[in-house]
């Protein structure tokens, strides 16, 4: 860049910013109690939204279901195989991740489904992509279940 071309970006640059400096914005401050409305009004959306989420996934999506069958009867069992902490974080965590990459290739395939009915190369590689995660997710749930329970 040469120095008229400096020049100009540096006179538009600081016609473009108040003098308060770059960060400054005409909001007034929020005090705490904003802040903790601001929060819980955030966690609280937040949390409806999964909730609906994990509800309509329970609802329409079989393998879902049988997953968290699985990850009822599994879980108190984790409690019991675990011989330390870091096991029963292995134990559990690997079927949380089943539950979490079922969820979003469940996402994904509503997604490619309510762009269009007709075969499409992409849309069939992209439910297969999601059918790979979550067979890769089972896969480190067994291979984990496996060695923890034989170790």
């Amino acid at each position: 860049m040469n120095d008229s071309e400096g020049n100009e970006f540096e006179s538009q640059h600081s016609k473009s910013q108040d003098s308060r400096g770059p960060n400054f914005t005409n909001k007034p401050e929020t005090s705490k109690s904003d802040l903790f409305g601001l929060l819980k009004r955030r966690i609280l959306g937040a949390s409806t939204y999964s909730w609906q989420g994990l509800k309509a996934c329970f609802k329409h999506e079989e393998a879902f279901r049988m997953e968290v069958l699985f990850a009822v009867l599994l879980l108190p069992l984790a409690l019991l195989i675990a011989a330390s902490p870091v096991e029963l974080v292995l134990l559990i965590g690997s079927i949380v991740l089943v539950l979490i990459v079922e969820l979003l290739n469940s996402a994904v395939e509503a997604v490619v489904d309510r762009v269009g009915e007709e075969h499409h190369e992409l849309a069939g590689r992209a439910k297969d992509l999601g059918s790979a995660a979550v067979m890769l997710a089972m896969g480190l749930f067994f291979v984990t279940w496996l060695l923890i329970c034989l170790s």
